[in-house]
């Protein structure tokens, strides 16, 4: 079998290069960022703060953490509604270990952190296979993984929260470095982990292709189920890694957390730039878009909108992205003609 020769640059084919398209788009995006930066900060004295930064930060984290993961999925043309659920299960088996007896803080918080990526894991590789080898829309899979995981971290914990975690684990949630969260190094970490993989490994190369042609790489020899097996694998070790993260914000491990939080990963991927039908869009765009979500909600409170209004005001944003990706995808098409 002849091998495929896979694109220097990960993204579509267009009439300045794809680097220069993907480069342009970012772009795009951060001076959307900085647009609506500046308006806040003209409207709210308070918003450009260094504790109102902070807090912004500290914020979007869980999202970014989230949305690293979801970008791979969404590469392969999937989708994964049970990134909050899963999250919610994730949670309470980390919580659990957390509270064994007998057990050194330290080692007890390293087994609960291994403990819950290996359950997320376990969940995206469910939510993976199934879509992947019996070709069942990933909407539809997740969909039923959303209430098998919800349900699961509700029967584990008889609907009651988890607390009294070591203090160690309970103060990395407000903990910073050099006025910078840490909770959200943790997610910059997991940005260029997920960056590298992305743009700098083959398999990084075939997430891109397979969302771009499905069909070409079956042809050239590789395996497209594992490809999309391994999407939705490190998109719940990604979750796992957020539970954690969310558990040292609120010290506790609750079977009710992070309803609607897929919603929020989705969004910030698809305002980053990443199109739904796959194969267009990067993590760095990702960390732009739920920059945006963050921002957004942070500068809507400052300046006294309800919360209704401001679930308006997010969904429009959200559709005006899904509006914009067509109109990229209609001009690609036009462009390669």
């Amino acid at each position: 079998m002849q091998a495929m020769n896979l694109p220097s640059s990960p993204a579509p084919a267009g009439a300045f290069g794809d680097r220069a398209a993907r480069v342009l788009r970012e772009a795009g995006i951060g001076l959307a960022l900085l647009l609506l930066l500046g308006v806040f900060a003209l409207l709210s004295p308070i918003f450009l703060t260094a504790g109102n930064i902070t807090n912004i930060f500290t914020q979007i984290s869980i999202n970014v953490i989230l949305a690293v993961g979801m970008t791979f999925v969404i590469l392969v043309g999937g989708i994964d509604l049970s990134v909050g659920s899963v999250m919610a299960f994730c949670a309470v088996v980390a919580g659990t270990v957390l509270k064994l007896e007998g057990l050194d803080p330290a080692l007890a918080i390293a087994l609960a952190l291994a403990a819950s990526i290996a359950v997320g894991a376990a969940c995206g590789l469910v939510n993976g296979a199934v879509s992947a080898w019996w070709a069942i829309p990933s909407f539809i899979v997740t969909l039923g993984m959303l209430n098998i995981a919800r349900g699961a971290a509700l029967q584990w914990t008889q609907a009651r929260s988890i607390y009294e975690f070591p203090d160690a684990f309970n103060n990395f949630g407000s903990a910073t470095l050099l006025g910078v969260p840490a909770i959200f190094l943790v997610a910059l970490a997991l940005v260029l982990a997920g960056w590298f993989v992305l743009n700098r490994t083959v398999f990084g190369r075939l997430i891109y292709a397979i969302g771009n042609n499905e069909e070409a790489v079956r042809l050239a020899g590789h395996s497209v189920r594992f490809y999309k097996i391994a999407a939705f694998v490190i998109c719940g070790a990604a979750v796992g890694v957020g539970a954690v993260i969310y558990m040292t914000r609120l010290t506790i491990a609750s079977p009710i957390s992070g309803i609607g939080f897929e919603l929020n990963a989705i969004a910030a991927v698809i305002i980053g730039g990443t199109s739904l039908s796959g194969g267009r869009g990067s993590i760095i765009g990702t960390l732009l878009g739920a920059c945006i979500i963050g921002v957004l909600a942070n500068g809507l409170i400052l300046i006294g909108m309800s919360d209704f209004l401001r679930q308006m005001v997010t969904g429009f944003v959200i559709i005006l992205a899904v509006i914009l990706d067509v109109l990229r995808a209609r001009l690609a098409t036009r462009a390669a003609r």
